[in-house]
């Protein structure tokens, strides 16, 4: 491998881990390759000599149930002129921003890959604290390391307070207040990114997160449409794309989430609500359900101001969903398996039937 060839996919995240991973990839021949952008039927994918479309090759399309995400690894053949690179194979995953398919059967949409950072952004001035858990749990599950970002600080005279409230629930995850006007917070951004570290940004539309990519680009890389006279925009993005920093690192833009809905992996409520878990260790009977036993630290917490009921209630609904998704997923997968051994057996059978002849 050249040294030029180390140094552009080092520069894009490449590194050993990655590496090993490809290498039965490289005995078919192919080439290791990012995702920088998803535009449905083609992609943007970064090489180590070039940056070119690429398309899915036959068998990721036919027969892989794995589809490349933006920051995705993959395993490309080396392109005719003017003709876009074949996507032949996915690298296994280090981490995977994951979501529950909206409005449909539970099915995991990824929509990041192989993040390092997971940047939850809020406008300062309309911080919803419960909105902000849901995204931390979604970070969380990642695999990524959180951070919360406040926007627009400029904006707003009471940071200092609402700084204070996303810190009482962010269970120790950095807080940093930023501004795309004033620059405030973007050095320390970028600084979380340097050593060609991937980060996300994720929240909701008008959170300012495209102009907030501009910022740490230093270029208008991102549209963005004007701000209301209520302080919001409104978001510009409509697929997912990586975005690689003047400094070092790279920076992944979503679509404004309606709907953050939760994946299966209810660990991850672990790092976000330590303080429930550790009160619900202290409750006397194991099987506490914190109604009405005697003994209950939860309910102890919640009389004495120690504990926030909508903490609890945003608590109880993050674990009810995630264990309707496990529910959900487990049945459609042994559906599925039923499924495919069914049309094995009336395969099998054709078969026999035409040997017969």
């Amino acid at each position: 491998m050249s040294t030029h060839f180390n140094s552009r996919l080092a520069s894009l995240g490449w590194d050993t881990w990655f590496e090993q991973r490809f290498e039965s990839f490289a005995a078919e021949g192919l080439q290791p390759a990012r995702i920088a952008a998803d535009y449905g039927a083609e992609y943007l994918v970064h090489s180590a000599s070039e940056t070119t479309r690429g398309v899915l090759g036959r068998r990721l399309r036919s027969e892989s149930t794995v589809v490349p995400s933006v920051g995705d690894w993959v395993g490309v053949l080396p392109r005719a002129w003017d003709t876009p690179a074949v996507i032949h194979a996915v690298v296994e995953r280090r981490t995977s921003f994951s979501r529950k398919v909206v409005h449909r059967e539970t099915r995991e949409q990824v929509l990041a890959a192989n993040v390092d950072v997971a940047f939850v952004v809020a406008t300062a001035g309309d911080a919803n604290v419960r909105r902000i858990e849901r995204y931390l749990a979604m970070a969380w599950q990642s695999g990524a390391m959180p951070a919360v970002v406040l926007t627009k600080s400029d904006l707003t005279e009471s940071l200092d307070d609402i700084r204070v409230e996303i810190e009482a629930v962010a269970a120790g995850t950095p807080v940093v207040a930023t501004s795309a006007v004033t620059g405030e917070g973007v050095d320390e951004m970028n600084l979380q990114l340097a050593g060609s570290r991937t980060g996300v940004l994720l929240g909701p539309s008008g959170a300012g997160k495209s102009t907030l990519i501009n910022r740490m680009a230093g270029a208008d890389v991102m549209q963005t449409r004007e701000v209301f006279r209520t302080g919001e925009g409104r978001h510009m993005t409509s697929h997912r794309e990586l975005i690689e920093l003047p400094g070092g690192g790279m920076i992944i833009d979503t679509p404004g989430l309606r709907e953050a809905q939760l994946w299966v992996g209810e660990g991850a409520l672990d790092s976000l609500f330590e303080d429930i878990e550790a009160l619900e260790l202290r409750c006397r009977f194991p099987d506490c359900e914190h109604r009405t036993e005697p003994g209950c630290a939860i309910k102890a917490a919640l009389a004495d101001g120690s504990l926030d009921l909508g903490r609890l209630d945003s608590y109880r609904k993050l674990q009810r969903e995630l264990r309707s998704v496990a529910a959900r997923s487990d049945a459609r997968l042994r559906a599925d398996e039923r499924r495919k051994w069914k049309q094995i057996t009336v395969n099998n059978r054709a078969r026999e039937r035409y040997l017969r002849r």
